[in-house]
């Protein structure tokens, strides 16, 4: 997930630890991430979990995250789209 999320910010973000887990800053936090027991977390804001509520089915999510099981592949493409959109709305 570290990867895929380095990947769509900008060059210049920096890696923080933010409310106690990993996040990519620039100016303001755009992602956190962590990892959990069963799942890992992406917390991309609400807003962006709003505006891609439609792909995000068949995952489970709160008002600001969404857990990927860890049993199956992590949906690269589409931890990068929802990245791309934090990171325009953050713009």
């Amino acid at each position: 997930m570290r990867a895929a999320i380095r990947s769509a910010v900008p060059r210049e973000s920096i890696e923080v630890i933010s409310y106690g887990i990993p996040a990519f800053r620039h100016d303001v936090v755009l992602v956190w991430y962590a990892a959990f027991a069963d799942h890992c977390s992406l917390f991309p804001t609400a807003a962006v979990i709003e505006k891609f509520k439609k792909e995000l089915k068949g995952f489970s999510t709160s008002k600001g995250t969404i857990h990927f099981p860890l049993d199956k592949p992590l949906p690269i493409a589409l931890i990068k789209k929802l990245v791309k959109a934090r990171v325009a709305r953050a713009s």
